[in-house]
Order: structure tokens, then sequence, then C-alpha cells
């Protein structure tokens, strides 16, 4: 059986600069089937979900669908639901959760408060607080969207759900299915691909000390493309594991070249060259679908700048 991760794996496809981008996650537990644009086409009523699709827009705000790994029948309605919603931009990451009986009562928040990092809205709508649990591992096993999210996913899923993590839920959809299984964590927000389940626990552990681990990792969803890509270079670059110590603070250019400042707390900055190619040969991008050449985001040059006069803010 062909599968997209199969001759993504084989051509060795780079993995940073390809998370999804989002400010702001607001994660809704639902259990049960996903259609592949599950707001729209699960047990949630689907004019809620239309609804939190518009009020999202643009806000820097992603939602996504979520439920305990295990078997999906359908059990009815949901009493109550488990809600939460992360920032991941440092210097101000947070994840909070809340309980919920009534999906629309989402409806309320102020979706570009959230975006912009601002928690009172999830709080005093649905009477929210910080989460004091595990990070979230958050893997993508949505079989409508593609099927290796399923193959890869829901078996990987399983495990570390079975290992006594409280924080793994499985995940409507991370993109890159040709990545797969692919995994976020969050608060920080950093999203992984080809994970297996042994670097997965490795990467909570080192989010529950407040460290990044940069093998296999995608990139901080904070960021647009190139600055994932940026970011993760400076991070190899100078061995820096300190989730909040870097900060993108300047993107300049446009396809296929960008100029991109990484900035660090301590002051130091750097300016990294990021060129945007092909991946060549075609490869399938998800399966079933037609051959294509993705973008890859690919580091020229990381130059050292010397220190900012006052340490950025981020």
């Amino acid at each position: 059986m062909s599968m997209c991760t199969t001759a993504s794996r084989h051509l060795d496809e780079p993995l940073a600069g390809t998370a999804a981008t989002a400010r702001t996650w607001l994660l809704i537990e639902q259990p049960g089937p996903w259609g592949a644009k599950a707001l729209t086409s699960s047990h949630l009523d689907p004019t809620i979900g239309r609804a939190l699709e518009a009020a999202a827009k643009g806000t820097g705000v992603r939602i996504a669908l979520i439920r305990r790994p295990g078997r999906h029948a359908d059990c009815g309605t949901l009493a109550e639901r488990h809600v939460y919603a992360a920032h991941t931009t440092p210097g101000n990451v947070w994840l909070h959760s809340a309980m919920t009986t009534d999906p629309e009562h989402l409806l309320d928040l102020d979706f570009a408060a959230l975006g912009m990092g601002d928690s009172h809205t999830f709080d005093s709508v649905l009477q929210g607080a910080p989460h004091t649990g595990d990070p979230l591992a958050l893997v993508c096993t949505n079989g409508k969207r593609d099927r290796c999210c399923a193959l890869l996913g829901r078996p990987l899923a399983a495990e570390l759900a079975m290992s006594g993590s409280a924080g793994v839920w499985e995940v409507t959809h991370l993109g890159g299915h040709r990545f797969s299984p692919t995994v976020l964590v969050l608060p920080y927000g950093y999203a992984y691909g080809r994970a297996e389940a042994h670097a997965v626990k490795e990467i909570v552990q080192g989010a529950r000390e407040g460290r990044i681990v940069t093998e296999g990792c995608r990139g901080n969803s904070a960021w647009e493309r190139p600055g994932q890509a940026a970011e993760l270079a400076v991070r190899t670059a100078v061995g820096e594991h300190a989730a909040e110590a870097l900060t993108v603070v300047r993107t300049e250019g446009a396809a296929p070249r960008w100029e991109v400042t990484v900035a660090h707390t301590d002051g130091r900055l750097w300016r990294v060259f990021v060129a945007q190619g092909a991946a060549l040969p075609p490869r399938p991008e998800s399966c079933g679908s037609v051959l294509g050449s993705p973008a890859r985001m690919d580091v020229v040059a990381v130059r050292a700048m010397g220190r900012a006069t006052v340490a950025v803010a981020c």
C-alpha cells in the first residue's frame, strides 16, 4: 500500500518550517467520529461549528476538536466537555482549561483578544483557569483527512495514553499528513513529525521543565513558516533549549527569500537567511493526491549580530 509518509520519509524531506501557524489554539472535546472538516462534520452541532470558524477567521486563533484515545463509537450527547486555550508566543505563553456543558458558550469568546494573548475572555466566559496538569500532547488521528493520520497516529496516541500521561489527546488536524504521526505539544506550541512514543515522552518531559527538544521538530506555531525554520536554526546553532528564550522579531522579504531576525532574551540577535524551494522529486502531499512539489524552507545562513542595546521584550 502506497502511503504519503513512505515517500516523504524515503526522500528525507526536512521537517523544519512545516508546522501549522496559530498564535492561539482553542481545543474543544468532541468524542465520536470526525469528518474531513471536523467542525462541521462531527457530532458537534454544525451550526455552532460554522459560527466558530467564522468567529476565529483572521484572529490568529486556530480551533481543533480533541478526543481521548481509544474507540470512537457514538456514545450520545456529551454532558460536559473539556475546553483548552493556549497562547504560544514566547513571553506570554499560557495554557488555560475549562469545562462546559454547552459549546454554544464558546461563541461568547472574544477571539481577537484570544489571538493577541489575552486569556481574560476565556476565564470569564467559561470560568476557566490556568491548567495545572501535564503538558498537552495532541496526536493527529483524523483518517478522514488522510489515512496516514489514522494508521500511524492512533497507535501512537494509544501507546502514549497507556504510559500514564493525562495530557494525551487525539486531535482533528495539524497539517502535514506526509509527516505522520504528527504531534503538537502545548503550552509552548512546538509541533513534531514522524514521531515515536519514546521521543514524544522526552518532548513532554522537556515541556514540563520548560525545555524544547529540537530533534524531529517542525517549528513553533506562533511563527510563520520562514520564522519557524529560522528559530529552529538558531536553537541548533547555539544549543539553546529554554522554551521561551528566542523570539522572531522581524521577517523581511517575500517568497522565495526572507531575512528573519531572531532575538534572545539576553539581548543577542541573529539574522537568518531563509529560502523557499520545491521539494523534489515530486511526491504525494497527501494519500490519494496527485504528485506535487511542496514548498520547503531552507536556512541558507545564520549570522550573529551582536547584542541589542536593550534586551528585546517578547
